[in-house]
């Protein structure tokens, strides 16, 4: 009885350190997520307005922006910069994961590899935009003077920005270049968590570098593929800052125009349309969880979900086979 009274438990100081972040939560995302779903079904617009009404016309908002021609531009804008970048993001990011975990190879300076791949993902997004702005730059820019030095003094450069084709390639560029190194540690720990005997057997069987990559990492780290696929969706379909920052006016015939910077220009310019903003923030919302689920669903354990149907289809036999002996 002594040993029981005298027991401490740890439990609760768990719950009292989690208060904080609970609490950061409801304010900073749970309430600000709620506050806009409400605002989509109002009346609400204008500078210094706060008062509003519900609409008689409860779903008028969505409908307006689903009828939006630049809302459905922007959405286009951004599915293509986001799978344009992520597929050689996520190429990059196995091979070099490949490379860096292969048993049969020792890299020198692996470390310090590491580190150098996955700097452009410290450095922050307007410090990036700066930077390839003025790259970039017409009609003098380091680029033109290369393209000059090659092409002649009376090449008149090219206006990168201007260009839809080339201000979308720099944007696509840009993200692939701040997220590959990211991708890549990501998997590289994955890679490490598999059990190192299963290499061991492979090798013994005989098997190359490249079955051993297709038939047993990937496999493998299939779990970690969902986690990089979701995370790589949610930042896309959120794209704001690199093509904001690096374009003005959404360059050309509104190339580089993605949802989340329409958002903000409905919201924050023009006529503060507060309501249809938040109308397309909550589609992008929903986009967002359904493709995940979908990912989710698609890339789901088949071998487990049998096995566990398996199990539930025995458990179900012996209890009838129990009910038929007694």
């Amino acid at each position: 009885m002594n040993n029981k009274k005298g027991k401490i438990s740890y439990a609760k100081y768990g719950y009292i350190f989690s208060i904080p972040f609970i609490v950061a939560y409801l304010i900073f995302s749970l309430y600000p997520t709620l506050y806009t779903a409400i605002i989509g079904f109002t009346d609400l617009r204008g500078v210094n307005k706060t008062s509003w009404n519900f609409l008689p016309d409860f779903f008028a908002n969505y409908k307006e922006v689903l009828n939006m021609p630049l809302f459905k531009l922007s959405l286009k804008n951004t599915v293509k910069l986001w799978v344009c970048n992520f597929i050689p993001q996520l190429s990059i990011a196995l091979l070099l994961s490949a490379w860096f975990t292969n048993r049969r190879t020792k890299i020198p300076g692996e470390g310090v590899f590491k580190v150098l791949f996955y700097m452009p993902n410290i450095i922050t997004s307007a410090t990036v935009a700066i930077l390839f702005a003025a790259l970039f730059g017409y009609p003098m820019g380091p680029v033109n003077d290369i393209l000059k030095r090659f092409l002649g003094e009376d090449f008149p450069g090219i206006w990168f920005m201007n260009s839809k084709p080339a201000a979308q390639g720099i944007i696509i560029f840009i993200q692939t270049w701040m997220w590959y190194g990211y991708t890549m540690i990501i998997i590289i720990s994955g890679v490490l968590g598999i059990s190192p005997d299963i290499f061991e057997a492979a090798d013994i069987d005989g098997a190359n570098g490249w079955q051993v990559f297709w038939k047993i990492t990937i496999p493998n780290i299939k779990t970690i593929l969902l986690f990089t696929l979701i995370n790589s969706l949610i930042g896309g379909l959120n794209m704001f800052d690199i093509p904001y920052l690096l374009v003005s006016q959404s360059g050309p015939d509104n190339a580089t125009l993605t949802t989340n910077v329409l958002i903000y220009m409905q919201a924050f310019m023009g006529g503060y349309i507060y309501n249809r903003a938040s109308a397309m923030s909550m589609i992008m919302f929903l986009i967002i969880v359904v493709c995940s689920a979908v990912l989710f669903y698609i890339m789901r354990d088949k071998d487990e979900v049998a096995l566990k149907k398996m199990l539930k289809a025995e458990r179900k036999a012996q209890k009838l086979a129990a009910k038929g002996v007694n």
